[in-house]
């Protein structure tokens, strides 16, 4: 096609000095067509998406994971009260999973624990993908999975490729240590590989493995963790084929990510380190919802601009100069998101995460609905926790042609991403899946303190 436009332009310029002056702009106009054909961006499109359901012996009910604390905290009777008052306000409700290997008392968890809830989770959610879209192995260009703690070798993504026998010339993309917002980073980097990869689909899988990552030791911002984060895995199948995008769910329509990692405060709030007795862990600061608001203001602020009707625009704009160049004492203008989001998937980190989101976004219980559900269902599952979320909507019938969904998700870093799509078309509820067998029973009422 270039060589066609080049052609084209040359062509002209005989043109305008041979021939007739009306067959010179037609020649002008075909040749200004063809560079904008080549240089829009190709339309991303979701397929579909699968989570991971864990099998019924994996849960962990309140009454278990209290008992096993006390068990493994005899000794520190005060970290004993911590984690039990972490449990009855975290927001978690009695059916979330952890793997096999973290239910032995005290849990001892190896490499091989750690491959075979890989091979579950993963395994599980891909082969769902497969039969909801009816693709093939074989019809996969570019493989991207994302898990942020463990690192194998060979990577995660070679195990996917190797299980399914995969062509050899498939791209493939392991992303780590990039904390709970990793799942919306890989479908940015899908985007990019999309738009220089003609007719291609690509499979992004996001997943967190605990089970060599549970906490043994006795510091309180290391326990935290241990409470909030379970079993949980999305994939998620996207193509740039036109000859598919009329069986897609949605289109993609912006990503955009923020990193705070210049900033001190920001770079080690979220944190993998080793406490005095040398239990490795994941430590969390008192600073992490001040820098979490200030991710999300920036987030948004780029944001706001791609998706905000023009009189919001306005709004924020005159309130911003009235404070700053006029120096009236007003509040900071919090534009009204309602007006460009019809549904919201925001990761389900923990129930003080959600409630500051809500408020900062003035977003009402329907809207936040989803994300808290999740969060009750299954826990914190990390970077797959926005797919549940959107598996939600779906599951209660909301999704309609032409909403727009946003996902927000937050991790190390720190960093804070945003994705907007745009539904194709009415989403039937589906008959299989993550919420399949127990969507008629949400929302529940989730009290603010649970007294166990």
């Amino acid at each position: 096609m270039l060589k066609f436009a080049k052609l084209a332009y040359e062509h002209l310029i005989i043109s305008s000095s041979q021939h007739d002056p009306i067959i010179s702009f037609s020649l002008l106009i075909i040749s200004m067509l063809m560079f904008y054909i080549m240089k829009k961006p190709k339309t991303v499109y979701l397929l579909d998406f699968a989570c991971f359901r864990p099998p019924r012996m994996y849960r962990v009910p309140f009454a278990t994971a209290n008992e096993h604390g006390r068990i493994i905290l005899a000794s520190q009777p005060k970290n004993i009260e911590f984690q039990l008052k972490i449990f009855e306000r975290a927001g978690l409700g009695e059916e979330t999973s952890l793997p096999g290997a973290l239910h032995y008392i005290p849990p001892t968890p190896s490499l091989m624990d750690a491959r075979e809830e890989t091979e579950m989770v993963v395994f599980s959610a891909v082969d769902s993908l497969f039969e909801q879209t009816r693709l093939k192995p074989e019809d996969i260009d570019i493989v991207i999975m994302n898990c942020s703690l463990f690192v194998a070798t060979p990577s995660l993504s070679s195990i996917v490729i190797h299980k399914y026998k995969m062509r050899s010339n498939v791209k493939s993309y392991s992303l780590s240590g990039m904390g709970c917002s990793a799942g919306l980073i890989s479908i940015d980097l899908a985007k990019h590989l999309l738009q220089v990869h003609p007719e291609s689909n690509a499979l992004v899988i996001s997943t967190e493995i605990i089970t060599p990552n549970s906490y043994l030791g006795s510091e309180r911002s290391m326990l935290l963790p241990n409470v909030l984060f379970r079993m949980g895995g999305a994939a998620i199948l996207l193509t740039n084929k036109r000859c598919l995008s009329n069986h897609a769910k949605y289109s993609l329509l912006h990503v955009v990510r923020t990193h705070k990692g210049a900033d001190d405060k920001s770079y080690g709030c979220v944190t993998q380190t080793e406490d005095k007795e040398g239990y490795p862990g994941v430590a969390l600061s008192q600073d992490l919802m001040v820098i979490a608001a200030k991710s999300l203001k920036s987030n948004i602020s780029t944001l706001g601009s791609l998706v905000l009707p023009l009189s919001e625009q306005l709004s924020f704009l005159f309130n911003l100069l009235g404070r700053k160049v006029f120096k009236l004492k007003r509040k900071p203008y919090i534009p009204n998101f309602k007006k460009a989001f019809d549904h919201y998937c925001i990761h389900a980190g923990g129930r003080a995460v959600l409630d500051a989101i809500q408020e900062s976004l003035k977003l009402s219980d329907e809207h936040i609905e989803a994300s808290r559900m999740t969060l009750y269902r299954w826990g914190n599952t990390s970077s797959s926790s926005v797919w549940y979320e959107m598996g939600y909507i779906e599951a209660k019938g909301r999704m309609k042609k032409g909403d727009r969904v946003w996902q927000i998700g937050f991790g190390s870093g720190f960093k804070c991403n945003s994705v907007v799509w745009k539904c194709n078309r009415d989403i039937e509820i589906p008959k299989s899946g993550a919420w399949a067998d127990c969507i008629n029973r949400y929302p529940v009422s989730i009290p603010e303190i649970v007294k166990y």
